[in-house]
């Protein structure tokens, strides 16, 4: 697989990650953390891509990933989302934040009636949640254990409509689907999340 096609890949794992991981406070990010992410990533995709693969550990820091998103990712990121943030809390744990623009989801989307959450709120709205990331083997899992719109309770079939919507690309048209497994890029066996860092092992 081509180098930037491996890379693109890492680094749209860790975007549809922020959109499903979904509080937190203002994260401290710099351009100067973003390009260090960039050049692990780089790294990354570069051994992903030899024969054989080095055994290899990465480590990256919850700033380095939120500096990234902010800066080396913010033309990548899909129309109607902005101020991406990941938290990483230990034992596989994520929190994360994005701001939405749910009249841009909702022009595209047929209302559920008076009972959809989505009916009562407009504009860009902050969506937040938590939940578990399971790596083994090259393969990941995410276990969503909560999820708020504006401060209310998300039900999980909403969320993964609009994670489904705004994790869509051309190699994978129907998004992320949280309920099932993925295969890690890079050929990545695993990933630790620790408190404040993640490590990834090739």
């Amino acid at each position: 697989m081509a180098i930037g096609k491996v890379r693109r890949r890492v680094a749209l794992a860790l975007l549809a990650l922020t959109v499903s991981a979904v509080s937190m406070g203002a994260a401290l990010i710099s351009k100067e953390d973003g390009d260090r992410l960039q050049k692990k990533i780089d790294e990354i995709a570069r051994n992903g891509n030899a024969a054989p693969v080095a055994a290899k550990k990465t480590p990256f820091s919850e700033a380095e990933a939120n500096s990234y998103l902010a800066f080396n990712l913010k033309e990548k990121i899909p129309q109607g989302l902005t101020q991406p943030q990941l938290a990483m809390l230990g034992s596989g744990q994520l929190a994360g934040r994005v701001v939405m623009d749910i009249d841009e989801f909702k022009r595209k989307r047929k209302s559920r009636g008076f009972i959809d959450p989505l009916n009562y709120v407009s504009g860009k709205v902050p969506i937040t949640a938590r939940g578990a990331l399971r790596t083994q083997n090259g393969e990941g899992r995410f276990t969503l254990a909560s999820a708020e719109i504006h401060g209310v309770p998300l039900p999980k079939p909403i969320l993964q409509e609009l994670v489904t919507y705004f994790s869509r690309t051309h190699d994978n048209p129907r998004g992320f689907d949280m309920d099932k497994p993925f295969n890690l890029p890079a050929n990545i066996r695993e990933v630790v999340i620790n408190t404040g860092e993640a490590i990834v092992f090739q």
